[in-house]
């Protein structure tokens, strides 16, 4: 018979997660947009404090979850959420850091592709090095309805980080004079565990603050503010 929690570290049984799930490294921004944008949301995980709601919006079945921080954070909940919970759509909805300076505090960055700095790709044993990448279709979606509500976005390629505090302070610039718009921490894991399930994945991000104008954001200004990033996901996923 099958386990019906069958993760140790989600605590929702079999059927109570959605096929469509938003996730938040914050599990509060989770709670806050479940409240907000969900039809009757039920908690169905608090195990380390991951809240996970599953409610409906406009009569969708959809999931809201906290992810952590980091790569090693988000990879195991959404490899699990792919394996296990039959989940086929994950939109990451995430604050960053700008490395350009045409990027300010509220702009919404949709990440085309994620560039990192850890060795995450390495278990699968490839011949090079793997590139990746959103779903085109939620990807164009995002691009639509941003349009669509007169917000300010890019689109383009983002740093998934490991490091927060980084010993060489400069280091971001390297990163920069590529091209890549921002630095977040999870994208790329997320990328790379729908690509290997064969699922779809989406990464939105809100610019809380810049390495370049060294703007910044407070934490439930992070929490609760990026109301934009959260309505383009909820009428793409």
């Amino acid at each position: 018979m099958a386990n019906l929690t069958p993760t140790p570290h989600i605590g929702a049984k079999l059927g109570e997660i959605a096929e469509r799930v938003i996730m938040a490294g914050d599990p509060l921004r989770a709670k806050f947009m479940a409240e907000r944008y969900l039809e009757n949301p039920k908690l169905v995980n608090q195990v380390r404090g991951m809240y996970c709601y599953t409610g409906t919006y406009k009569g969708k079945e959809v999931s809201v979850m906290g992810h952590g921080m980091g790569i090693s954070s988000i990879s195991i909940y959404t490899f699990e959420l792919y394996a296990f919970y039959g989940v086929k759509r994950i939109i990451r909805t995430g604050s960053c850091g700008a490395y350009q300076p045409n990027l300010h505090i509220g702009d919404i960055i949709i990440a085309q592709g994620a560039c990192d700095n850890s060795n995450y790709a390495a278990q699968y044993n490839l011949p090079g090095t793997f590139a990746p990448i959103a779903d085109y279709e939620m990807l164009s979606a995002a691009v639509e309805k941003a349009k669509s509500m007169g917000v300010k976005y890019a689109v383009g390629n983002i740093l998934a980080s490991e490091i927060f505090y980084n010993d060489d302070p400069e280091a971001w610039k390297k990163w920069q004079k590529m091209g890549v718009l921002a630095v977040e921490m999870e994208a790329s894991a997320l990328y790379m565990n729908a690509a290997r399930s064969g699922n779809q994945a989406l990464c939105i991000c809100t610019v809380s603050d810049s390495l370049v104008t060294h703007e910044e954001t407070t934490a439930e200004q992070r929490e609760k503010t990026f109301t934009d990033m959260m309505e383009i996901a909820f009428e793409i996923i």
